[in-house]
């Protein structure tokens, strides 16, 4: 089997667009959560917070014919995924249009308001407003394509609208298509727009945050106090490339990624089972060939959720013990659905090279309910580690995990 290096990473975030502007944030060790006012005109949603992403530029090629297809969501990951390749050195490099670049990539679904778009016509029995883009801007593999046509590819596109594990899952079968020889490079990852028809979709199940008075002072994942999720939003594209390859072309090598697991509750679709979440992370373990000591730290999928946060510690207790340090990011830019698999990752990563991982805002006491873990809280860890993880668990019991290696020339 091929191994699999990463040699760029675009992102576009709530914390910053770079490594240094997100590191200086996770630092101060405070969220970017605010209150969204254009939320308070719709009735019956209780909470106003969510974390968007900064502003970000576009390049002149971005003009209304190369973008006519797009809604946020794709633009933000073509953008990534553009600024990705740069950062990878093959930006304009025969090896996009080869063949040999394909892309996987997710989110949970495409513009909502190119859906609403189609509510409208489906109420007021009306094509009024409904052109020739709507669709594409709409369909739930509107990234993929859009990051396609935009850039040329013509490598094969694997599309992963599973929700909360949409970019974890866009990594691990970019890493499984590159490992198995069908692709030389892929672009990876994930992205997901703020809207309010996301945040409602939480509130109808009384998972989201309604301090809607004091936004710095959630999320709280794993926290006693935790009332629930905040939503974020942004995209996150990470290249991935068979190693000997890298190497041949001089790339400069991030990280290796080694493993990969993935698999299903099969018993509901809103109530996570740390069984099948360890067992994702132990298939994980089992790809990479790493005994489960071997790894220094886990990102947590850390929702701040009742439930979640106690099955994910339960599942992440049952593989590595007490001893194990652990972190949520979304306690800083929330919970960024689609794209937070693949924007976790890459701090992951980075945070790995720095030797220094970031505490969970607001963990002040834990719940006795949460298993015993290495909690990160006040300044942060600095901890030099060979191996990382990063999990996320998605509903519908979709469960993922994805190991890291420091890349030693």
């Amino acid at each position: 089997m091929k191994r699999v290096a990463v040699t760029g990473i675009g992102a576009i975030s709530p914390l910053g667009h770079d490594w240094p502007t997100v590191q200086a944030q996770l630092r101060s060790v405070r969220n970017c959560v605010r209150v969204i006012t254009e939320w308070e005109d719709y009735e019956g949603l209780n909470t106003r917070l969510g974390a968007p992403a900064l502003p970000f530029e576009l390049p002149a090629h971005y003009n209304r014919k190369s973008t006519r297809s797009m809604g946020r969501v794709a633009l933000m990951a073509t953008r990534a995924s553009e600024m990705a390749l740069a950062d990878a050195g093959l930006l304009g490099d025969p090896l996009v249009r080869s063949g040999g670049m394909g892309i996987s990539y997710g989110s949970s679904a495409g513009t909502p308001a190119a859906i609403g778009d189609f509510g409208r016509m489906m109420m007021d029995k009306s094509t009024e407003g409904i052109n020739a883009n709507t669709y594409i801007k709409m369909m739930s593999h509107t990234a993929a394509v859009n990051i396609g046509v935009f850039l040329g590819l013509t490598g094969r596109i694997i599309t992963t609208s599973s929700a909360c594990a949409s970019g974890s899952q866009g990594i691990g079968y970019a890493f499984e298509a590159i490992q198995s020889g069908k692709q030389v490079a892929m672009l990876a990852g994930g992205a997901e727009e703020l809207d309010a028809t996301e945040a409602a979709v939480f509130d109808t199940l009384f998972a989201t945050s309604v301090k809607n008075d004091s936004p710095a002072l959630t999320p709280r994942p794993f926290d006693a106090a935790r009332d629930g999720l905040v939503l974020g939003e942004g995209a996150c594209t990470l290249v991935l490339e068979e190693l000997g390859h890298a190497r041949a072309r001089g790339a400069r090598i991030l990280a290796e990624v080694v493993g990969y697991g993935t698999n299903s509750d099969g018993t509901h679709v809103t109530q996570p089972q740390p069984a099948t979440m360890a067992q994702a992370m132990r298939m994980a373990l089992e790809i990479a060939g790493l005994q489960a000591g071997a790894v220094g730290y886990v990102n947590a999928h850390g929702t701040a959720t009742d439930h979640g946060d106690v099955a994910e510690s339960a599942a992440t207790h049952a593989v590595f013990g007490e001893r194990m340090p652990i972190s949520s990011l979304k306690s800083y830019m929330g919970h960024t659905l689609g794209a937070c698999g693949a924007l976790e990752a890459w701090m992951t990563i980075e945070m790995m090279r720095e030797g220094w991982f970031a505490p969970t805002v607001n963990l002040e006491s834990v719940d006795p309910r949460c298993a015993q873990l290495a909690y990160i809280q006040g300044d942060g860890l600095a901890l030099q580690t060979d191996c990382v993880m990063s999990n996320n668990f998605a509903f519908g019991g979709i469960n993922t995990s994805l190991i890291f290696r420091r890349w030693r020339d």
